[in-house]
């Protein structure tokens, strides 16, 4: 039996900082309106990047979102006024994102 490990001897495991995480997907159909509601998105930086991180990638016509944050509280704050703004920014493009013919 080994004596017990010293204390400058034992390695302590820090938690990850980043300990929150969601994804958001959202399928636009097309390659083009996701491009437009990453465009629109994309200039809104996070207020707090010590607390909070969003990366944001297009593909297949799908907006995809991941966030992380060190506490439950940042994410859910940061989630929440994101999905606002992507709200307003699907609207839009529901509205307005398909070319309109006149005649």
């Amino acid at each position: 039996m080994s004596p017990p490990a010293k204390p400058e001897e034992m390695q302590t495991l820090a938690p990850s900082e980043w300990e929150f995480s969601c994804d958001l997907e959202v399928d636009y159909g097309s390659e083009e309106h996701a491009s437009i509601a990453y465009a629109a998105l994309a200039v809104d930086k996070e207020l707090q990047p010590d607390k909070v991180k969003r990366v944001m990638d297009v593909s297949n016509g799908t907006l995809s979102v991941h966030f992380e944050a060190v506490e439950a509280r940042f994410l859910r704050a940061s989630f929440s006024a994101f999905v606002d703004i992507l709200t307003l920014t699907t609207k839009i493009i529901e509205e307005f994102g398909t070319k309109n013919q006149v005649s």
